[in-house]
């Protein structure tokens, strides 16, 4: 497959994520990301749902490089908080993307929440979207328990308190290829990767 593909993210972390995922899963390798378009703005996140998300951004990306473009969404759900922080998680303190300041309104509002009702998951929409407005999007989720405070310095966004079910360690304290086999990123990115195969080599 040599069709190149954009991912329709600026963030680092999540790039050379994306590209390890995309990798093992036989996906493209001629992969570029949003920042090799400067041009192109960012795309408001103004949509309900991870998948509605994940759509904007991967068509509008896809209609301004003329390239087939993929996009995700993902958040953290927690359960006694009906669901949320869910599609504000990275703006869930107010400023789009301050990690820190979102971990830490989190753990103090559940901060007198027992360890049996600290259950939580990790949900990701990905999305491919082709110039002629083909889409795509399949989905993946992590589940666990939120710890009471940060542990381990690996990942972004909530992985320091996010503890996967079966596990010992949070997301933050996995390497990177652990993170990436049972993510919820990886899940919707493994799904998609077929789909993308098919519509690119189509």
């Amino acid at each position: 497959m040599t069709t190149r593909l954009v991912l329709a993210t600026r963030n680092p972390h999540k790039v050379s994520e994306l590209r390890a995922i995309l990798a093992v899963a036989g996906g493209p390798q001629d992969l570029l990301s949003a920042t090799d378009f400067p041009d192109v703005p960012d795309v408001a996140e103004t949509g309900v749902t991870f998948a509605e998300n994940a759509l904007l951004k991967a068509h509008a990306l896809a209609r301004a490089t003329g390239l087939p473009a993929v996009a995700d969404d993902s958040g953290l759900c927690v359960d006694v908080l009906g669901g949320a922080p869910g599609v504000f998680s990275a703006r869930w303190s107010g400023r789009h993307g301050d990690d820190e300041a979102n971990l830490r309104l989190l753990l103090d509002q559940i901060s007198d929440i027992g360890d049996e009702h600290r259950g939580a998951h990790f949900a990701c929409a990905a999305a491919l979207a082709l110039p002629d407005g083909t889409e795509r999007v399949a989905e993946g989720v992590l589940e666990g328990t939120l710890t009471h405070k940060p542990v381990g310095t690996g990942g972004f966004g909530y992985d320091p308190i996010l503890r996967p079910s079966g596990h010992d360690r949070t997301c933050a304290e996995l390497t990177p290829e652990e993170k990436n086999a049972i993510s919820h990123r990886g899940r919707a990115f493994r799904a998609l990767a077929p789909v993308i195969r098919e519509l690119l080599d189509g």
